[in-house]
């Protein structure tokens, strides 16, 4: 990938040091471990927003009474085990 920018950025000069000494044990140019972080947070933010998306519909679900009690998703998925180990 071909440079295009210069990045200036003042920080301590412990903390520098510690990113390109893990950079370095890693074995990774240090444009690499910047975009792994960044492909990280992108990934965690996609799954913040997927987890709150699925939330939001059992929310919608149980309070249009379509959602079911504990006790008898327990009695379903025990009759599934039996049934799957022949007790049935």
């Amino acid at each position: 990938m071909a440079k295009e920018a210069v990045f200036n950025l003042k920080l301590e000069p412990e903390l520098r040091d510690g990113f390109m000494a893990a950079a370095q044990a890693a074995h990774l140019p240090t444009s690499q471990v910047m975009r792994d972080y960044i492909r990280q947070q992108q990934q965690a933010k996609a799954h913040e927003e997927f987890a709150q998306h699925k939330v939001a519909v059992a929310r919608a679900s149980v309070e249009a009474g379509r959602g079911r009690s504990n006790e008898e998703v327990e009695a379903a998925f025990a009759a599934r085990r039996a049934k799957a180990l022949g007790h049935q």
